[in-house]
């Protein structure tokens, strides 16, 4: 529902998914700024792990009021030096209501361009990709890590920005890789926005825990394993103990 659509429809929020704390301050203090420059909602999608760590921050530097975007559009007083601004989203006429929509989908299609944001981590020569957000890209980083000493090219892509999804430099991964493995706390919601991205080109893999079971850089290293072997994983949630029959 965050990163699809909110409301009835045809509008968008921009979504993070921040993974540590320090980004959780970062990201709030982002948000605002976007919300106020795009005047849209954002929201900050942290999970339960990071609502209950502790971990040491540095709150970023506030933006001065000077450099934040003006603001014609406000319902502040005109003091008849202006046309009266109204805030409105109850459009009668169907046609205003069509001209509203597509004006407000040119400002999305420029969120799109200029503020996707992903992190990546050991994909120069991967070739399994592993696909995490939030928390859980914590665990996959370490999974990466003990994959890589196991002789494994394995690499990882964090989504930062949910929506707009950074489909530009996840698309840049897709023709060195040979296959995809998405991990995720849900039953798989994140995972069909890179299936949207890979298009059929190579195989996209899924592994989880839900409802509060939190997958283990073990589980996600053995998941690789079953990859890199050939094997496509679909099943959801899969259980503690990997079984070929979870395939």
């Amino acid at each position: 529902m965050a990163t699809r659509a909110s409301g009835h429809g045809d509008g968008h929020v921009i979504v993070f998914a921040p993974s540590t704390v320090q980004e959780m301050a970062d990201l709030v203090s982002k948000a605002f700024d976007l919300g106020d420059r795009y005047r849209t909602p954002v929201m900050v999608l942290a999970d339960g792990l990071l609502g209950q760590m502790m971990e040491p921050v540095e709150l970023p530097e506030p933006v001065k009021e000077e450099d934040l975007p003006a603001k014609p559009w406000a319902i502040d007083g005109h003091k008849n030096e202006r046309e009266h601004n109204t805030v409105n989203s109850l459009f009668l006429v169907a046609q205003e209501l069509e001209d509203s929509i597509v004006s407000r989908w040119k400002r999305y299609e420029q969120i799109k361009a200029e503020e996707q944001m992903s992190e990546s981590f050991m994909l120069d020569d991967a070739e399994i990709v592993l696909v995490a957000y939030g928390a859980a890209s914590r665990i996959a980083r370490s999974a990466v890590k003990k994959a890589r000493e196991l002789g494994m090219k394995v690499g990882l892509f964090r989504p930062i920005t949910l929506w707009p999804f950074p489909t530009d430099a996840l698309e840049a991964t897709v023709d060195k890789a040979k296959s995809f493995l998405v991990t995720e706390f849900s039953m798989g919601q994140m995972v069909e926005d890179v299936r949207l991205v890979v298009n059929g080109r190579k195989p996209v893999s899924f592994f989880a825990h839900t409802g509060g079971v939190v997958q283990t850089p073990d589980e996600v290293l053995e998941a690789l394993r079953r990859v890199e072997a050939g094997e496509t994983l679909n099943t959801v949630p899969f259980q503690s103990k990997l079984t070929k029959e979870d395939a």
